[in-house]
This record gives structure tokens, sequence and C-alpha cells, in this order.
């Protein structure tokens, strides 16, 4: 059988260009981790693949292809090739993979070619091309200037960032917001998709601006998602800026991110009222993360502001007493804890100032700086 493959070599074109890809892998093995175009329409469940992995343990290599094949035939082997036929007439630049390039990416595509379409199968497989996302966020460190954007809770920096070509989001990679408030109303990413999500966005940030690299200035974790332990790193050496604005400014964009999105999302997801339920149980979840810290009187008393607010704002239609708990949370929690924070940085800041001043500075910059 003629074998055609797409090279190792062309992987960053691959996910630069956002190539639709099937992933030939069982579930249990696209659940685990897989790549932000990747569909999974697999050659085998997972119990046919548990099935044909025990015959290769106990009976060796030929007979486990043989169960495959007898357990992949008729009807089933006919279903798997249509929903391949389905998928690559909606997508004709679309490739796929099974876990090394092996048997199963050479079957199926000899399935395929049977069926009247040739359609490449990626060398290597998951697991090179894995690899190979784990490479670019190794060494975006030492083939990018790192620039660490911080600035006090609520002061703009994700909004910031959207703005700016030099940044990469790691927030938006791990689908959280980065604080105890960050949770959203989607779920997190496995650890290994936030890794493929975040050295995909390098790539296409590498073409965008090769020269300086921004982030958000973040803690080890973003929610349950790890900042990679070298990436992060390169994160602690880098210089810093800091956004700066009004502690009014900050009041209403944490009223409008932790209440009004949160409140939004809850209701459009679980209805009206598990979605206000949720929303509750949201705020004081969070309150509640933080309790040690914050003290018990401080936390008891946010809580009972929190339901005040929500009680008029449901009764109301007055949204306005979220301000007072949001306020007291700065200046209690979030306020003193940044500017201990802070001070600990304070020989790598290299410039302060607004929105205007921050983006006049960054466009000042040489593209080699």
């Amino acid at each position: 059988m003629t074998k055609v493959t797409y090279p190792a070599s062309d992987y960053n074109a691959l996910f630069i260009e956002d190539r639709p890809l099937v992933d030939l892998r069982a579930p249990i093995e696209f659940t685990k981790g897989a790549f932000p175009t990747s569909h999974n329409l697999p050659l085998m469940t997972d119990r046919e693949r548990e099935l044909v992995g025990t015959c290769y343990k106990e009976q060796g290599p030929d007979a486990a292809l043989t169960l495959g094949h007898q357990l992949v035939q008729g009807v089933t082997k006919q279903q798997r090739v249509d929903a391949w036929l389905s998928f690559f007439n909606a997508h004709p630049n679309g490739l796929f993979y099974c876990f090394r390039g092996g048997q199963r990416s050479q079957i199926s595509q000899q399935w395929l070619k049977d069926a009247g379409i040739e359609i490449p199968y990626i060398a290597g497989g998951y697991k090179a091309m894995r690899q190979h996302l784990i490479n670019v966020i190794d060494h975006a460190p030492q083939q990018q200037n790192m620039l660490v954007l911080s600035g006090i809770t609520g002061s703009g920096k994700t909004e910031f960032l959207a703005a700016r070509k030099e940044a990469v989001d790691l927030e938006g990679s791990a689908n959280h917001r980065g604080s105890s408030f960050g949770k959203k109303t989607t779920p997190q990413p496995t650890q290994i998709n936030f890794e493929n999500q975040l050295a995909v966005a390098l790539l296409k940030h590498q073409q965008r601006s090769p020269h300086l690299l921004l982030l958000e200035d973040e803690s080890y974790l973003i929610g349950r998602n790890a900042i990679p332990k070298d990436f992060y790193a390169g994160m602690q050496q880098a210089n810093v800026i800091v956004l700066e604005t009004t502690f009014e400014q900050r009041l209403q964009r944490l009223r409008h991110e932790y209440v009004d999105i949160m409140l939004t999302d809850f209701i459009r997801r679980d209805g009206e009222r598990a979605g206000l339920s949720a929303f509750t149980d949201y705020l004081h979840q969070s309150i509640n993360s933080i309790r040690k810290r914050l003290g018990h009187q401080n936390a008891d008393e946010l809580i009972a502001m929190i339901d005040a607010a929500i009680n008029e704002q449901v009764q109301r239609n007055n949204p306005q007493l979220h301000l007072e708990w949001i306020g007291m949370l700065l200046t209690k929690y979030y306020d003193p804890m940044y500017e201990y924070q802070l001070a600990k940085k304070s020989a790598r800041v290299v410039f302060r100032g607004n929105q205007l001043a921050l983006n006049q500075w960054l466009d000042q910059r040489q593209p080699q700086a």
C-alpha cells in the first residue's frame, strides 16, 4: 500500500492555518487531550480498542490486527468510512492522524482510498504533534522578548491585551479569569488541551509579532490549569509594565464581569430560577475559597452583602448594591495582596500608566526590542 503523509516539517503551518483534523483515536484518548481543530471520528470504540490491546499483549500483533478487522467490518466499517467521507467532503483541506501515524492511520487511509478519495495522514501522529507543541512552549522564552502586563484587580488587563497584536491571552486558553472569581459557566480545558491551545496561540503570535510577547501577570495556576514550568520561569524574569486606572472604573468593570456577565451566562445555561441559584452559589463559593485569608468575619460580612445585593437586583432590578461588596473585597483582599506582590517585582517594572500611556509606550518600541 502506498502511504501518503503530511510531513512533520510542516507542523507549524498545519496549526497556524487551523487545518481541520480527524482524530482516529478512541474517545478515551481524545478526551484526555487533542488539538483545537480536531474532531473525534475514531476507527475503534473504547471497548474495541481495549479488546485489541488485550489481544496484542496476549497473542501478538498479527492476532490483534485480525481481531481489529473482525470487530470493525460490514455495516460498522461502512458507518465509520461514511463519517470520514462526510467530514472530508465538508473540509477538503482536512487531514487525519492516529496516535503514532501507524496502523490505524494506514488502515483508514486505505479504506478511504477504496471509497474513492486519498487523504494524507499526519506523519508521527498525535504523539509527535504533541511533542512539537510542548517544544514551542518551552522554547518561547528564549526565542522572544517577554513582557508582562501587571495591574491591580479590575484595571482592565484582559481588555487591554485583546487590542494588542503582541499579546497572547493565557486566561483565554485556560477559560478562566485567573482569580478566586475567575470561574466561568463553561468548563476549563484539560491540562493537555490548555497547553495545546497555548502552543498554537504562540505559533500564530510569532507570525504577528516576532519580536515581543506580551502576557498578563499570572499565578502559576490559572484555575486548575498550570502554566508550563519553563514558560512560567521565563515570565518571572521578564520586564513588567503596570496598567493603572481609577477605583471607580475598577468597581464598574468588576461588577460587569462578576455580576452582569456571569448572571446572564448562568441564566442562559440553566434557566432563570436555576441560573440565579447557580450565580449565588458562584459568588458564595468564590468568597469561601479565600475565607482563610479574608478572615471569617470579613467573609461572613461579604456574603451577607452579596445576598442583599442579589435581593435588591431581583426585587427592584437595581444592581448598584453589588458595588458595595466589590469595593470591600478590593480594599480588604485584592488591593493589599496586589501591592505586596508588585513590591516583590518592583525592580522589573519598566513603565506605568493608563491605557493610553501604555499603548503609546508599546507603539514607540523598536521592533527589535
